[in-house]
């Protein structure tokens, strides 16, 4: 090629920095954490149940007897098509992850018929279990596992049935420092009946104090739970240090002879940096994890 046809090579450098500016910011810049946005977690993928285990009474952790917990539809069903008898098998589908500090949005509705031996107080009843011991810390024959428990409640077309209340499965907790004398305490909130949709929220602050929210609406406020009290039958003692401040732990989906689905499981963690001149600092955040900072 003649030498008058050769771009020089300065040219070319000045020509690429000119064609990455006009492309869009470097990958850095489009990365850059933004403190107030929100980064929720969506913890049900919408086709299977990677990321969460069974535990049903009468069988081991992991053991999905009947396929009471399946995916369709994109919703997390139970189900008891395969049952013949419900015979106290409550179960429970536990997240992977446990915490302390976050808030839970749960998208429920209640469908279907309960089997001929679920007990009446479980008619169109399930729930979320929190602040709750690992499923493999679970005996075979555990009932339910030492938790606090928000409690769905469907309607059953006549009178009020309140959702999202306070129960405490081997555990107890307090209002303005007296504690709570029943194993279940009714929310305010209103009665659902039918196979609506209902959009719940668990506001946790550790040890400090947990609100209930439905459908915008705060139902129940309590606070400093602690390991404590009945209701839960089969456990391992050890795992039941009575008056041990209860401030983390897993959650759960409720299985309870009611068939039911789950739409959406969504967590916001309120856990993280709490360091402003740190990469990943969130003004949300309420309790410091120092570890978790990059710079």
């Amino acid at each position: 090629m003649p030498s008058y046809f050769r771009i020089p090579r300065l040219s070319i450098l000045a020509l690429l920095v000119l064609f990455t500016s006009a492309c869009g910011p470097a990958p850095e810049a489009q990365t850059q954490n933004d403190p107030d946005k929100e980064e929720w977690a969506e913890l049900f993928n919408g086709k299977d149940l990677e990321g969460w285990t069974p535990k049903i009474a009468h069988y081991e952790p992991g053991e999905n007897f009947g396929n009471t917990f399946r995916v369709a539809d994109g919703a997390i069903q139970v189900s008891y098509d395969q049952y013949t008898d419900f015979n106290e098998s409550f179960g429970h589908l536990f997240w992977k992850d446990k915490y302390s500090h976050y808030r839970l949005v749960v998208e429920y509705r209640f469908i279907g018929t309960w089997l001929h031996d679920t007990p009446g107080w479980a008619y169109r009843n399930s729930g979320i279990m929190f602040h709750s011991q690992a499923p493999e810390t679970m005996l075979k024959a555990q009932n339910f596992p030492i938790s606090l428990e928000a409690q769905f409640l469907g309607g059953l077309g006549e009178g009020e049935r309140h959702t999202m209340s306070l129960c405490t499965p081997g555990t107890e907790a307090y209002q303005n420092g007296v504690m709570l004398a029943s194993h279940c305490t009714t929310s305010t909130s209103k009665t659902y009946d039918g196979d609506q949709w209902v959009t719940v929220e668990l506001e946790v602050l550790g040890h400090d104090n947990i609100r209930h929210i439905a459908e915008g609406a705060t139902v129940i406020e309590y606070q400093t739970p602690e390991i404590g009290g009945g209701t839960v039958d089969g456990f391992d003692p050890a795992t039941k240090p009575d008056g041990q401040p209860l401030g983390e732990g897993y959650f759960a989906l409720q299985s309870e002879g009611s068939p039911v689905e789950f739409r959406r499981v969504a967590l916001l963690n309120l856990s993280g940096c709490m360091d402003a001149t740190a990469k990943n600092y969130k003004s949300y955040f309420v309790n410091s994890d120092a570890a978790a900072c990059t710079f």
